[in-house]
């Protein structure tokens, strides 16, 4: 037997959705290529990798505006139902997120290109988990967006903090090594902005989970609003 026929507005949502999965792939591919490149500065391919994070950048701002023209169609022309309406207003939200990962993946490559001009320096000991801890919440997010997964959009809330106290470690270790040693200040301090930009990421994944969880479960949990009711609700969900 035949599906019934999806309706135009139904095409729409759905078009507008596959939009927003095709540009959180490029975002995921240039994020997981830059933290990984950081995390192996050594690596003979990191010069390729790092001009490919460059190319992939004007792909994903063309996406946005495909996606926010579409998006604001939807609520100029349709009428949309309550969770319709939290669709698009998500994607309108994850969009600009998804803009800003692209545009940090490509301030991480510059810092880069230019610590490679600069004398090489002791990276601080939180630098390496602090990567791998935000290289888990953006892959999360991008995943709880891909199949709207409440609770993995939890698991990237609770990984917040972690990635505040190793940022702010660093900060405080590199700023006394600039104190100690002013001859190192350039090279440090593109460090600390290494660490500001992870940072960066990581606040734009807890965006993306949030605006997930708003999306499925119609719950604002922004600034910590709800968010103890929303993990213990994705818990609940995840055991039964």
């Amino acid at each position: 037997m035949s599906s019934p026929a999806r309706g135009p507005q139904e095409v729409r949502l759905d078009a507008l959705e596959n939009y927003l999965i095709a540009m959180a792939r490029s975002v995921e591919v240039s994020t997981s290529r830059i933290l990984g490149v950081l995390a192996d500065r050594k690596s003979a391919e990191s010069a390729q990798t790092i001009g490919q994070i460059f190319t992939l950048e004007p792909r994903i701002n063309e996406m946005e505006m495909v996606i926010d023209e579409h998006a604001v169609r939807l609520l100029r022309d349709s009428r949309l139902t309550e969770v319709e309406i939290r669709q698009v207003v998500a994607t309108l939200k994850i969009t600009n997120d998804l803009e800003r990962m692209g545009d940090l993946a490509v301030g991480l490559a510059e810092r880069l290109i230019t610590m490679a001009e600069m004398p090489t320096v002791d990276e601080p000991p939180e630098l390496e988990p602090m990567i791998k801890a935000v290289g888990a919440m953006v892959n999360k997010s991008l995943g709880a967006l891909t199949f709207r997964n409440v609770t993995l959009a939890t698991q990237v809330l609770e990984s917040d903090d972690l990635v505040d106290r190793y940022r702010d470690l660093i900060f405080a270790g590199l700023m006394t090594r600039m104190t100690e040693q002013p001859s190192q200040a350039g090279p440090n301090l593109q460090l600390v902005l290494v660490s500001r930009y992870l940072e960066r990421l990581a606040d734009h994944a807890t965006n993306i989970a949030e605006d997930i969880i708003f999306w499925v479960r119609g719950l604002d949990v922004r600034h910590g609003r709800g968010r103890d009711a929303a993990i213990s609700g994705a818990i609940v969900a995840e055991n039964s």
